[in-house]
Protein backbone atom coordinates (compact mmCIF):
# COMPACT_ATOMS: atom_id res chain seq x y z
CA UNK A 1 0.00 0.00 0.00
CA UNK A 2 3.24 2.00 -0.44
CA UNK A 3 3.03 4.57 -3.51
CA UNK A 4 6.72 4.82 -5.02
CA UNK A 5 6.99 7.30 -7.70
CA UNK A 6 8.90 6.59 -11.21
CA UNK A 7 12.53 6.72 -10.46
CA UNK A 8 11.91 6.86 -6.63
CA UNK A 9 12.53 4.72 -3.47
CA UNK A 10 10.01 4.03 -0.65
CA UNK A 11 9.61 5.74 2.37
CA UNK A 12 11.92 2.65 4.16
CA UNK A 13 14.41 2.61 1.67
CA UNK A 14 13.81 -1.34 0.82
CA UNK A 15 12.01 -0.86 -2.47
CA UNK A 16 12.24 1.51 -5.75
CA UNK A 17 10.44 1.96 -8.55
CA UNK A 18 12.41 1.31 -12.13
CA UNK A 19 10.34 1.63 -15.01
CA UNK A 20 7.15 0.78 -13.21
CA UNK A 21 9.00 -2.52 -11.59
CA UNK A 22 9.21 -3.18 -8.22
CA UNK A 23 12.60 -3.78 -6.77
CA UNK A 24 14.55 -4.43 -4.35
CA UNK A 25 17.29 -2.29 -3.17
CA UNK A 26 19.07 -4.38 -0.85
CA UNK A 27 21.12 -7.24 -2.84
CA UNK A 28 20.51 -10.47 -1.55
CA UNK A 29 23.44 -12.13 0.68
CA UNK A 30 24.49 -15.60 0.04
CA UNK A 31 26.73 -16.99 2.49
CA UNK A 32 29.49 -19.06 1.46
CA UNK A 33 31.75 -21.71 3.82
CA UNK A 34 35.08 -20.35 2.75
CA UNK A 35 36.07 -23.20 5.88
CA UNK A 36 34.71 -25.95 3.52
CA UNK A 37 36.42 -24.63 0.31
CA UNK A 38 39.94 -23.82 1.56
CA UNK A 39 39.58 -20.31 1.24
CA UNK A 40 40.24 -17.15 3.51
CA UNK A 41 38.39 -16.52 6.60
CA UNK A 42 37.71 -12.93 6.44
CA UNK A 43 33.59 -12.72 8.41
CA UNK A 44 31.71 -11.27 6.11
CA UNK A 45 34.13 -9.97 3.92
CA UNK A 46 31.79 -8.50 1.50
CA UNK A 47 31.98 -8.39 -2.84
CA UNK A 48 29.77 -7.28 -5.41
CA UNK A 49 28.18 -10.30 -7.10
CA UNK A 50 30.08 -10.69 -10.50
CA UNK A 51 27.05 -13.55 -11.92
CA UNK A 52 29.03 -16.76 -11.03
CA UNK A 53 27.89 -19.22 -8.89
CA UNK A 54 29.45 -18.91 -5.29
CA UNK A 55 32.69 -20.75 -5.14
CA UNK A 56 33.04 -23.62 -3.10
CA UNK A 57 31.19 -26.39 -2.17
CA UNK A 58 28.56 -25.07 0.65
CA UNK A 59 26.46 -21.65 0.16
CA UNK A 60 23.41 -20.76 1.51
CA UNK A 61 20.72 -18.30 0.67
CA UNK A 62 19.78 -16.24 3.50
CA UNK A 63 16.66 -13.78 3.93
CA UNK A 64 18.77 -10.82 3.90
CA UNK A 65 17.67 -8.81 0.67
CA UNK A 66 14.89 -11.57 -0.14
CA UNK A 67 11.91 -9.61 0.37
CA UNK A 68 8.96 -10.33 2.29
CA UNK A 69 5.44 -12.57 2.35
CA UNK A 70 3.40 -9.35 2.96
CA UNK A 71 0.29 -9.64 2.55
CA UNK A 72 0.73 -13.00 4.12
CA UNK A 73 -1.18 -14.90 1.60
CA UNK A 74 1.66 -15.64 -0.66
CA UNK A 75 4.99 -18.62 -0.12
CA UNK A 76 8.04 -16.82 0.84
CA UNK A 77 10.28 -15.47 -1.53
CA UNK A 78 13.11 -18.53 -1.29
CA UNK A 79 11.87 -21.73 -0.79
CA UNK A 80 14.90 -23.66 -1.90
CA UNK A 81 16.00 -27.29 -2.37
CA UNK A 82 19.79 -28.82 -1.48
CA UNK A 83 21.32 -32.05 -1.12
CA UNK A 84 23.22 -31.93 2.17
CA UNK A 85 25.31 -35.38 2.20
CA UNK A 86 22.89 -37.47 0.54
CA UNK A 87 19.90 -35.86 1.91
CA UNK A 88 17.36 -33.68 0.59
CA UNK A 89 17.21 -30.49 2.33
CA UNK A 90 14.67 -27.50 2.16
CA UNK A 91 15.25 -24.02 3.26
CA UNK A 92 12.49 -21.36 3.67
CA UNK A 93 13.84 -17.95 3.42
CA UNK A 94 11.98 -14.56 4.05
CA UNK A 95 12.28 -11.15 5.34
CA UNK A 96 10.05 -10.75 8.27
CA UNK A 97 7.85 -7.66 9.22
CA UNK A 98 8.30 -7.70 13.26
CA UNK A 99 6.08 -5.53 15.04
CA UNK A 100 6.19 -7.27 17.68
CA UNK A 101 10.13 -7.17 18.75
CA UNK A 102 12.77 -5.53 21.07
CA UNK A 103 15.95 -4.91 21.78
CA UNK A 104 18.00 -6.67 24.83
CA UNK A 105 20.99 -5.00 26.01
CA UNK A 106 23.71 -6.26 28.38
CA UNK A 107 26.10 -3.57 29.52
CA UNK A 108 28.90 -4.92 31.39
CA UNK A 109 29.45 -2.57 34.02
CA UNK A 110 29.42 -2.13 38.20
CA UNK A 111 27.80 1.24 37.79
CA UNK A 112 24.42 1.64 38.75
CA UNK A 113 22.78 3.12 35.68
CA UNK A 114 19.79 3.15 36.98
CA UNK A 115 16.50 1.74 39.18
CA UNK A 116 15.13 -1.42 37.58
CA UNK A 117 12.05 -0.50 35.37
CA UNK A 118 13.02 3.05 35.30
CA UNK A 119 11.99 4.60 31.96
CA UNK A 120 15.33 4.40 29.39
CA UNK A 121 14.97 7.19 26.43
CA UNK A 122 16.13 7.93 23.32
CA UNK A 123 15.41 11.83 21.82
CA UNK A 124 13.53 12.57 25.16
CA UNK A 125 10.99 9.43 23.95
CA UNK A 126 10.82 6.54 26.45
CA UNK A 127 11.91 3.45 23.86
CA UNK A 128 11.84 1.07 26.81
CA UNK A 129 13.17 0.72 30.88
CA UNK A 130 15.53 -0.83 33.12
CA UNK A 131 15.29 -4.69 33.88
CA UNK A 132 16.83 -6.89 36.40
CA UNK A 133 20.80 -6.81 36.82
CA UNK A 134 22.52 -9.91 35.82
CA UNK A 135 26.58 -10.96 37.73
CA UNK A 136 28.37 -7.87 36.67
CA UNK A 137 26.05 -6.75 34.48
CA UNK A 138 23.25 -4.13 33.58
CA UNK A 139 20.26 -4.58 31.51
CA UNK A 140 18.01 -2.79 29.23
CA UNK A 141 14.61 -3.93 27.57
CA UNK A 142 14.11 -2.09 24.24
CA UNK A 143 10.80 -1.65 22.45
CA UNK A 144 8.22 -3.98 22.12
CA UNK A 145 4.82 -3.40 20.56
CA UNK A 146 3.88 -1.22 23.20
CA UNK A 147 6.28 1.29 22.53
CA UNK A 148 6.24 0.71 18.84
CA UNK A 149 2.40 1.41 17.88
CA UNK A 150 1.02 1.69 21.83
CA UNK A 151 2.08 5.22 22.29
CA UNK A 152 2.23 8.44 20.33
CA UNK A 153 3.43 8.63 16.93
CA UNK A 154 6.96 9.94 17.86
CA UNK A 155 7.35 7.09 20.11
CA UNK A 156 6.75 4.68 17.87
CA UNK A 157 9.04 6.36 15.14
CA UNK A 158 12.16 7.06 17.73
CA UNK A 159 11.85 3.69 19.08
CA UNK A 160 11.83 2.08 15.76
CA UNK A 161 15.12 3.78 14.95
CA UNK A 162 16.77 3.42 18.33
CA UNK A 163 16.66 -0.43 17.77
CA UNK A 164 16.94 -0.58 13.78
CA UNK A 165 20.51 1.68 14.65
CA UNK A 166 21.36 -1.19 17.30
CA UNK A 167 20.59 -3.92 15.22
CA UNK A 168 22.56 -2.34 12.27
CA UNK A 169 25.48 -1.89 14.52
CA UNK A 170 25.20 1.78 15.09
CA UNK A 171 26.19 4.18 17.94
CA UNK A 172 22.91 5.40 20.18
CA UNK A 173 22.51 7.36 22.99
CA UNK A 174 20.12 6.81 25.53
CA UNK A 175 19.35 8.16 29.01
CA UNK A 176 17.98 6.79 31.61
CA UNK A 177 15.51 8.58 34.27
CA UNK A 178 17.19 9.08 37.33
CA UNK A 179 20.07 7.43 36.26
CA UNK A 180 22.82 7.60 34.02
CA UNK A 181 23.70 9.09 30.59
CA UNK A 182 24.99 6.12 28.16
CA UNK A 183 26.30 6.28 24.75
CA UNK A 184 26.07 2.38 23.46
CA UNK A 185 27.18 0.38 20.51
CA UNK A 186 27.24 -3.60 19.73
CA UNK A 187 30.25 -5.19 20.61
CA UNK A 188 31.85 -1.81 21.67
CA UNK A 189 32.42 -0.41 25.65
CA UNK A 190 29.76 1.58 26.90
CA UNK A 191 30.29 4.86 27.69
CA UNK A 192 28.80 5.82 30.72
CA UNK A 193 28.17 9.29 32.13
CA UNK A 194 30.88 10.54 29.14
CA UNK A 195 33.54 8.30 30.76
CA UNK A 196 34.89 4.68 28.83
CA UNK A 197 33.97 1.66 30.29
CA UNK A 198 37.31 -0.56 30.74
CA UNK A 199 36.25 -4.19 32.65
CA UNK A 200 33.34 -5.95 34.18
CA UNK A 201 33.71 -7.10 37.56
CA UNK A 202 35.97 -10.02 37.96
CA UNK A 203 32.91 -11.24 40.34
CA UNK A 204 30.64 -10.19 43.47
CA UNK A 205 32.92 -9.03 46.98
CA UNK A 206 32.56 -12.36 48.07
CA UNK A 207 33.41 -14.57 45.17
CA UNK A 208 36.58 -12.16 44.87
CA UNK A 209 37.37 -12.76 48.57
CA UNK A 210 37.48 -16.74 47.71
CA UNK A 211 39.04 -16.53 44.36
CA UNK A 212 42.38 -14.36 46.00
CA UNK A 213 42.73 -15.48 49.74
CA UNK A 214 45.65 -16.96 49.80
CA UNK A 215 47.58 -14.40 47.57
CA UNK A 216 46.69 -12.03 50.03
CA UNK A 217 47.09 -14.66 53.29
CA UNK A 218 50.43 -13.33 55.18
CA UNK A 219 50.57 -10.11 53.17
CA UNK A 220 47.91 -7.97 55.28
CA UNK A 221 45.59 -8.32 58.29
CA UNK A 222 41.88 -7.29 56.38
CA UNK A 223 40.93 -7.36 53.12
CA UNK A 224 37.45 -6.09 51.96
CA UNK A 225 36.11 -6.36 48.73
CA UNK A 226 33.66 -3.36 48.33
CA UNK A 227 30.54 -3.96 45.91
CA UNK A 228 26.84 -3.14 45.64
CA UNK A 229 25.73 -6.27 45.85
CA UNK A 230 27.74 -8.88 48.25
CA UNK A 231 30.54 -7.01 50.02
CA UNK A 232 33.18 -9.39 51.02
CA UNK A 233 35.32 -9.37 54.64
CA UNK A 234 38.30 -12.08 54.46
CA UNK A 235 38.76 -12.78 58.28
CA UNK A 236 35.01 -13.74 58.61
CA UNK A 237 34.59 -15.06 55.35
CA UNK A 238 34.41 -19.01 55.09
CA UNK A 239 37.49 -18.66 52.86
CA UNK A 240 39.55 -17.11 55.27
CA UNK A 241 38.70 -19.18 57.61
CA UNK A 242 39.26 -22.51 56.02
CA UNK A 243 42.79 -21.13 55.68
CA UNK A 244 43.56 -19.80 59.10
CA UNK A 245 43.36 -15.99 58.55
CA UNK A 246 43.02 -14.63 61.75
CA UNK A 247 40.03 -12.19 63.20
CA UNK A 248 41.05 -8.73 62.63
CA UNK A 249 37.64 -7.35 65.05
CA UNK A 250 36.35 -5.49 62.18
CA UNK A 251 32.73 -4.35 62.20
CA UNK A 252 30.44 -3.89 59.24
CA UNK A 253 27.46 -1.22 58.59
CA UNK A 254 25.49 -3.39 56.14
CA UNK A 255 22.95 -6.33 56.41
CA UNK A 256 25.13 -9.84 57.26
CA UNK A 257 24.36 -12.87 55.53
CA UNK A 258 26.21 -15.28 56.06
CA UNK A 259 29.99 -15.01 57.42
CA UNK A 260 32.02 -12.73 56.00
CA UNK A 261 29.18 -11.28 53.48
CA UNK A 262 26.88 -8.28 53.44
CA UNK A 263 24.29 -6.94 51.92
CA UNK A 264 23.35 -3.02 51.23
CA UNK A 265 26.58 -1.56 52.62
CA UNK A 266 25.90 1.61 50.99
CA UNK A 267 23.30 2.91 48.22
CA UNK A 268 23.80 2.22 44.72
CA UNK A 269 25.89 4.42 42.41
CA UNK A 270 28.92 4.85 40.57
CA UNK A 271 31.71 4.86 42.85
CA UNK A 272 33.41 1.92 44.41
CA UNK A 273 32.33 -1.67 43.43
CA UNK A 274 28.50 -0.12 41.98
CA UNK A 275 27.73 1.59 45.50
CA UNK A 276 27.82 5.61 45.76
CA UNK A 277 30.78 5.34 47.80
CA UNK A 278 34.09 8.02 47.08
CA UNK A 279 35.17 6.85 50.77
CA UNK A 280 34.71 3.34 51.47
CA UNK A 281 35.43 3.73 54.97
CA UNK A 282 32.14 4.82 55.40
CA UNK A 283 30.92 0.96 55.55
CA UNK A 284 32.95 0.34 58.46
CA UNK A 285 31.55 1.01 61.49
CA UNK A 286 34.57 0.16 63.90
CA UNK A 287 37.37 -2.20 65.13
CA UNK A 288 36.68 -4.38 68.41
CA UNK A 289 39.41 -3.19 70.74
CA UNK A 290 39.04 -6.57 72.22
CA UNK A 291 40.45 -7.81 69.27
CA UNK A 292 41.59 -4.88 66.84
CA UNK A 293 45.42 -3.75 67.60
CA UNK A 294 47.48 -0.65 66.36
CA UNK A 295 48.98 -0.90 63.20
CA UNK A 296 46.95 -3.38 62.08
CA UNK A 297 46.30 -3.39 58.11
CA UNK A 298 43.36 -3.32 56.05
CA UNK A 299 43.27 -3.72 52.02
CA UNK A 300 39.71 -2.56 50.54
CA UNK A 301 39.44 -2.72 46.84
CA UNK A 302 36.80 -2.50 44.50
CA UNK A 303 35.61 -5.59 42.23
CA UNK A 304 37.26 -4.47 39.30
CA UNK A 305 40.20 -2.60 41.13
CA UNK A 306 39.60 0.02 39.68
CA UNK A 307 39.71 1.49 43.32
CA UNK A 308 41.78 0.53 45.86
CA UNK A 309 43.04 1.93 49.41
CA UNK A 310 45.57 0.48 52.20
CA UNK A 311 45.15 1.60 55.64
CA UNK A 312 46.77 0.81 59.51
CA UNK A 313 45.08 1.53 62.12
CA UNK A 314 46.16 4.50 64.99
CA UNK A 315 46.22 3.97 68.63
CA UNK A 316 42.55 4.77 68.55
CA UNK A 317 41.95 2.00 66.19
CA UNK A 318 40.67 4.44 63.65
CA UNK A 319 42.07 3.67 60.02
CA UNK A 320 44.91 5.98 58.59
CA UNK A 321 45.64 5.95 54.95
CA UNK A 322 48.91 5.57 53.97
CA UNK A 323 50.73 4.82 50.31
CA UNK A 324 49.94 1.65 48.87
CA UNK A 325 52.28 -1.07 49.99
CA UNK A 326 54.59 -2.67 46.82
CA UNK A 327 53.66 -6.16 48.24
CA UNK A 328 49.83 -5.69 47.47
CA UNK A 329 50.56 -3.83 43.80
CA UNK A 330 50.18 -6.87 41.87
CA UNK A 331 47.56 -8.44 43.68
CA UNK A 332 45.56 -5.48 42.84
CA UNK A 333 46.54 -5.53 39.44
CA UNK A 334 45.47 -9.33 39.25
CA UNK A 335 42.08 -8.55 40.23
CA UNK A 336 42.23 -5.76 37.16
CA UNK A 337 44.07 -8.87 34.75
CA UNK A 338 41.16 -11.29 35.32
CA UNK A 339 38.14 -8.99 34.47
CA UNK A 340 36.69 -9.10 30.94
CA UNK A 341 36.73 -6.00 29.24
CA UNK A 342 33.41 -4.44 29.26
CA UNK A 343 31.51 -4.32 26.21
CA UNK A 344 27.71 -3.73 25.11
CA UNK A 345 25.76 -7.22 23.47
CA UNK A 346 22.72 -6.63 21.51
CA UNK A 347 20.27 -9.40 20.78
CA UNK A 348 17.26 -8.41 18.46
CA UNK A 349 14.10 -10.71 20.01
CA UNK A 350 11.32 -11.11 18.26
CA UNK A 351 7.79 -13.51 17.61
CA UNK A 352 7.22 -14.85 14.38
CA UNK A 353 4.07 -14.74 13.64
CA UNK A 354 1.35 -16.51 11.94
CA UNK A 355 1.47 -14.27 8.83
CA UNK A 356 5.65 -14.93 8.48
CA UNK A 357 4.53 -18.99 8.84
CA UNK A 358 1.89 -18.98 6.58
CA UNK A 359 4.80 -18.11 4.22
CA UNK A 360 6.10 -21.52 4.89
CA UNK A 361 3.31 -23.94 5.19
CA UNK A 362 -0.33 -23.62 4.97
CA UNK A 363 -0.96 -24.87 8.51
CA UNK A 364 1.21 -22.64 10.61
CA UNK A 365 1.58 -24.60 13.34
CA UNK A 366 2.95 -27.21 11.60
CA UNK A 367 6.35 -25.16 11.82
CA UNK A 368 5.95 -23.98 14.92
CA UNK A 369 5.81 -27.67 16.22
CA UNK A 370 8.74 -28.88 13.75
CA UNK A 371 10.42 -25.87 15.15
CA UNK A 372 9.97 -26.99 18.66
CA UNK A 373 10.72 -30.57 18.30
CA UNK A 374 14.32 -30.07 16.52
CA UNK A 375 13.47 -31.07 13.08
CA UNK A 376 13.95 -27.41 11.54
CA UNK A 377 16.89 -25.41 12.39
CA UNK A 378 15.86 -21.44 12.89
CA UNK A 379 18.49 -18.80 11.76
CA UNK A 380 19.14 -15.64 11.20
CA UNK A 381 21.08 -14.29 8.06
CA UNK A 382 22.85 -17.21 8.74
CA UNK A 383 23.11 -16.82 11.92
CA UNK A 384 22.40 -19.27 15.18
CA UNK A 385 19.22 -18.05 17.03
CA UNK A 386 17.89 -19.30 20.21
CA UNK A 387 14.16 -20.48 20.23
CA UNK A 388 12.51 -20.01 23.52
CA UNK A 389 10.40 -22.60 24.78
CA UNK A 390 6.36 -22.72 25.06
CA UNK A 391 4.19 -21.90 22.48
CA UNK A 392 4.92 -20.15 19.28
CA UNK A 393 7.98 -19.44 17.43
CA UNK A 394 9.91 -16.42 19.87
CA UNK A 395 13.91 -16.41 19.06
CA UNK A 396 17.14 -14.23 20.21
CA UNK A 397 20.01 -13.45 18.09
CA UNK A 398 23.27 -11.65 18.67
CA UNK A 399 23.30 -9.17 15.94
CA UNK A 400 26.75 -9.03 16.06
CA UNK A 401 26.55 -12.09 14.61
CA UNK A 402 24.85 -10.85 11.47
CA UNK A 403 26.14 -9.55 8.32
CA UNK A 404 26.32 -5.78 8.32
CA UNK A 405 23.25 -3.73 7.54
CA UNK A 406 20.99 -6.85 7.81
CA UNK A 407 18.19 -5.19 9.86
CA UNK A 408 15.12 -2.95 7.90
CA UNK A 409 12.31 -0.94 9.05
CA UNK A 410 8.81 -0.43 7.83
CA UNK A 411 6.77 3.03 8.18
CA UNK A 412 4.27 0.51 10.78
CA UNK A 413 6.33 0.79 12.63
CA UNK A 414 8.01 -2.14 12.77
CA UNK A 415 11.48 -3.88 12.04
CA UNK A 416 12.54 -6.00 8.94
CA UNK A 417 14.80 -8.99 10.25
CA UNK A 418 15.83 -11.95 8.23
CA UNK A 419 14.70 -15.34 9.00
CA UNK A 420 15.29 -19.08 7.65
CA UNK A 421 13.68 -22.10 8.42
CA UNK A 422 15.61 -25.29 6.94
CA UNK A 423 14.76 -29.15 7.30
CA UNK A 424 14.39 -32.50 5.64
CA UNK A 425 12.42 -32.25 2.47
CA UNK A 426 10.66 -34.93 3.50
CA UNK A 427 9.98 -33.21 6.86
CA UNK A 428 8.64 -29.90 4.52
CA UNK A 429 5.75 -32.01 2.94
CA UNK A 430 5.13 -33.60 5.70
CA UNK A 431 3.94 -29.82 7.72
CA UNK A 432 2.36 -29.35 4.83
CA UNK A 433 4.85 -26.60 2.65
CA UNK A 434 4.71 -24.88 -0.39
CA UNK A 435 6.40 -27.54 -2.40
CA UNK A 436 5.21 -25.92 -5.47
CA UNK A 437 7.35 -23.64 -4.82
CA UNK A 438 10.32 -24.92 -4.64
CA UNK A 439 13.39 -24.44 -6.28
CA UNK A 440 16.53 -25.58 -7.24
CA UNK A 441 19.81 -23.84 -5.00
CA UNK A 442 21.42 -23.67 -8.88
CA UNK A 443 18.66 -21.50 -9.77
CA UNK A 444 18.86 -19.39 -6.77
CA UNK A 445 22.33 -19.02 -7.02
CA UNK A 446 21.73 -17.71 -10.78
CA UNK A 447 19.40 -15.32 -9.85
CA UNK A 448 16.02 -16.82 -10.63
CA UNK A 449 13.25 -16.06 -8.21
CA UNK A 450 10.05 -17.99 -7.60
CA UNK A 451 6.43 -16.53 -9.63
CA UNK A 452 5.44 -15.84 -6.35
CA UNK A 453 7.46 -12.73 -6.00
CA UNK A 454 6.25 -9.63 -7.22
CA UNK A 455 9.31 -7.75 -6.84
CA UNK A 456 12.73 -8.45 -8.76
CA UNK A 457 16.29 -8.31 -7.01
CA UNK A 458 18.59 -5.71 -7.43
CA UNK A 459 21.63 -8.14 -7.05
CA UNK A 460 23.45 -11.03 -5.18
CA UNK A 461 26.40 -10.39 -2.80
CA UNK A 462 28.66 -13.15 -1.08
CA UNK A 463 29.45 -12.82 2.22
CA UNK A 464 31.81 -15.20 4.26
CA UNK A 465 30.27 -17.16 6.95
CA UNK A 466 31.85 -15.87 10.35
CA UNK A 467 33.93 -18.15 12.02
CA UNK A 468 32.04 -18.34 15.18
CA UNK A 469 28.83 -19.20 13.50
CA UNK A 470 27.43 -22.46 13.12
CA UNK A 471 27.20 -23.76 9.34
CA UNK A 472 23.07 -23.82 9.08
CA UNK A 473 23.28 -27.24 7.19
CA UNK A 474 25.64 -28.63 9.78
CA UNK A 475 24.80 -31.95 11.56
CA UNK A 476 24.81 -30.90 14.28
CA UNK A 477 21.78 -28.56 13.77
CA UNK A 478 19.58 -31.92 13.69
CA UNK A 479 18.51 -34.85 15.96
CA UNK A 480 17.54 -37.16 13.39
CA UNK A 481 21.25 -36.29 11.69
CA UNK A 482 23.53 -36.79 15.34
CA UNK A 483 21.60 -39.70 16.12
CA UNK A 484 22.25 -41.06 12.45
Amino acid sequence: MCYIAAGRSGACDRYANEDGKLVRLDPLKILEDTAQSGGEIVPFLEREWDGEIVPGPETFVTAIGAGTTYPDYKPAPFIVASEIDGVDMVTVVTEGIFSYCGVKLKIDTDRHLGNECAPVRADGEVVGHVTTSEYGSQMLSLGGVHHLTGGSKKEGRVTCATMLALCNGETVDLTIDGGSDLTVEAGKAPIINGALEERMRVGCGSATVGMFASQWKGLVDEVVVVDDHITGVMSEHQAGKVIGWEPSGIRINGRRSTPGRYFQVAEPGTGWGGTDLTDPLKIIAAFDPKIAKPGQSLLMVSTTGEHAAYYELDENLVPVEKEMPERLLPSVKRIEDNCEPALTSVLFMAGAGGSLRSGVTEHPVGLTRSVQSALTYVSSGGAPVYVWPGGGITFMVDVTRLPKNAFGYVPTPALVAPIEFTMRADDYRALGGHMDYVMPLSEALEGKTGRQNDHILKGRRGVNRSGDNPWPHGPDNYPWNRSA
